[in-house]
């Protein structure tokens, strides 16, 4: 297994991050446990998850299965990098989601307690709160490290200007700040690289990307259609995704066949290829795609590979020639 630090910490984690969102709704608890040991066979030690996981409003039903694993001893807790997230609703009444020092404090108490350990290595806010002060956030956060109920704050689905914002409150501070955040990133999806990607190099925030087969679109999702074992990508969304893109998605197919590699593999390894990327999320339903996912880990795409996938989805923005973001400016 590859290990990098994540973002400008000394912390080490995987090259690939086991997301938890379908342990619970998608997947047994018995085939979560499964998954989760299996990581670790192979050396994956950074794990994610969320309160709000499991589609059931305020049962934490994921973090609970996590947190029944790690009861299984053998080291388990000690042996993973854990990263969970707050922001979203736990209940109907006021104060029990977004950033209030108040719910900070909760959620944390909540998550520790399904999860059954003492401390939380990675605690990410899972979306910007624009009514909540950063200097709010920053001292429940810090309460919390002194308290020694979480290591390092990250953050997710935040704009380049909101990570600018959190840094510098962060530095007035004379704290740490964020080490990392989790972006909406694959290759059908490249709206990152504006903002985003550049702000977090400059700050030393890891990047995190989820979804990073675009719901498995990029996993083969033509090939699957032609031979009648589906996936996710028959929802309504993705079938909409494939038709508008269908083009695209036959030539990286047509390329993916062309070097021997499955489409999935492909996919995780051009993530694994972008300047700023810690590791890619990945969320198994079953055994076989994990196992899809570490075969990424050994695959290294040729410039020439690269530049083909950059022809095939190009980012949606028009190249200004040279990095963004100062070349839109002046």
């Amino acid at each position: 297994m590859q290990y990098v630090r994540l973002g400008r910490s000394g912390l080490s984690v995987s090259r690939i991050c086991l997301g938890t969102m379908n342990f619970g709704p998608e997947t047994s608890e018995q085939d979560s446990h499964r998954i989760m040991d299996t990581a670790h066979d192979h050396g994956i030690n950074f794990f994610d998850t969320a309160n709000v996981y499991g589609r059931q409003k305020g049962e934490g039903i994921t973090e609970r299965i996590i947190g029944n694993w790690f009861a299984g001893g053998a080291n388990r807790r000690e042996r993973t990098v854990l990263a969970t997230k707050l922001y979203g609703a736990m209940g109907d009444w006021p104060n029990e989601g977004k950033l209030s020092a108040l719910n900070i404090r909760r959620a944390c108490d909540e998550s520790l307690k399904r999860l059954r350990t003492d401390y939380i290595d990675l605690y990410q806010m899972h979306h910007v709160d624009r009514d909540t002060p950063w200097d709010e956030i920053w001292e429940a956060m810090d309460v919390l490290r002194q308290q020694g109920k979480i290591l390092y704050t990250g953050s997710s689905n935040f704009a380049g200007w909101h990570l600018v914002q959190a840094q510098e409150a962060a530095r007035s501070r004379h704290v740490l700040g964020l080490i990392s955040e989790q972006s909406y990133y694959n290759l059908m999806n490249r709206w990152i690289e504006l903002e985003v990607l550049p702000a977090a190099r400059a700050y030393g925030i890891g990047v995190i990307p989820w979804s990073p087969l675009e719901g498995g679109l990029l996993s083969g999702a033509l090939r699957k259609q032609r031979e009648g074992t589906g996936s996710r990508s028959g929802s309504e969304r993705s079938a909409a995704g494939l038709e508008k893109n269908r083009a695209a998605i036959e030539g990286y197919e047509k390329l993916c066949a062309d070097l021997g590699a499955d489409p999935a593999e492909v996919g995780l390894a051009w993530l694994l290829a972008q300047d700023g990327v810690t590791a890619p999320i990945v969320g198994p339903r079953t055994g076989e795609q994990f196992d899809s996912a570490l075969r990424a880990l050994d695959l290294t795409l040729e410039e020439s590979t690269l530049t083909a996938l950059d022809e095939l989805f190009p980012a949606p923005f028009p190249n200004p020639g040279k990095p963004a973001p100062e070349a839109y400016a002046w």
